[in-house]
């Protein structure tokens, strides 16, 4: 048995939040292609979940649900568990980028922020910590941000519960370790995905000379980063954030 609880390769189930696009679907293909048996939820079943579940069903769990429905996502962790029988895995990855000046966001818009962003991860990693009690442990990965260490504009209730999820993170490494439980967080940069496609030419110029690293970064570097963090290359690393952004917060 590993330091997480799980016996060998082919027995390991992870759970990744918005598996359908973007960074969680690149991390769905690389577990998967690990040996990782994998359940991931979204709105709704996109073609590249479609294909999975035709190409890939043995190993692969998609379920429909949304972000804001605390018993749904209680539910996909119930059916994973039952259809898998145990989780070894939470990447907290799904989330809502708004961005607004203070000023003008509504209560609305605040709330949906913090429903998505912070309380499904809570809710998410509530329920997965407690089937990890019961196998003998596990890992949880909450997708953090560099806006929860920096300050920039327009962004200010994203940034809240991007700060939140670390504090989370940390206090959550500190009850669960007793149970073989390793909690983490990762922060990232500013990389190509769906949430940067808007940063324009003259915007992305201008973070590419902040960096060190003299680029945005790319979704594979971030996977390997997660990757590593999930390894038992990490078995001793919990409560951390470790941050992945080229150098521009250093």
């Amino acid at each position: 048995m590993s330091a997480d609880g799980a016996t060998a390769s082919e027995d390991r189930v992870a759970l990744v939040s918005g598996g359908s696009r973007g960074l969680g679907r690149l991390l769905v293909e690389r577990l998967l292609a690990e040996g990782w048996r994998v359940a991931t939820f979204s709105r709704s079943a996109n073609d590249f979940v479609k294909d999975l579940q035709a190409e890939r069903g043995d190993r692969f769990l998609w379920e429909a649900a949304d972000l804001g429905d605390p018993d749904a996502l209680r539910g996909v962790v119930r059916t994973t568990v039952r259809r898998f029988g145990r989780v070894d895995l939470l990447v907290n990855n799904a989330a809502v980028l708004h961005q607004e000046l203070f000023l003008t966001t509504s209560r609305k818009q605040t709330e949906t922020l913090i429903a998505s962003n912070l309380l499904a991860p809570i809710t998410l990693a509530q329920a997965c910590a407690r089937a990890m009690t019961r196998q003998g442990g596990g890992q949880i990965l909450n997708i953090s941000s560099i806006n929860a260490i920096r300050g920039y504009r327009g962004v200010a209730v994203y940034a809240a519960t991007k700060a939140g999820l670390d504090g989370f993170s940390r206090s959550l490494a500190r009850e669960l370790g007793a149970f073989n439980i390793r909690v983490n967080s990762l922060v990232p940069g500013f990389f190509d995905s769906d949430m940067t496609e808007e940063v324009t030419e003259r915007n992305r110029e201008r973070i590419q000379r902040r960096t060190p690293l003299g680029r945005l970064g790319t979704m594979n570097e971030i996977a390997d980063a997660v990757l590593y963090l999930i390894s038992p290359a990490s078995s001793f690393i919990t409560g951390q954030s470790i941050v992945v952004d080229g150098g521009i917060t250093c």
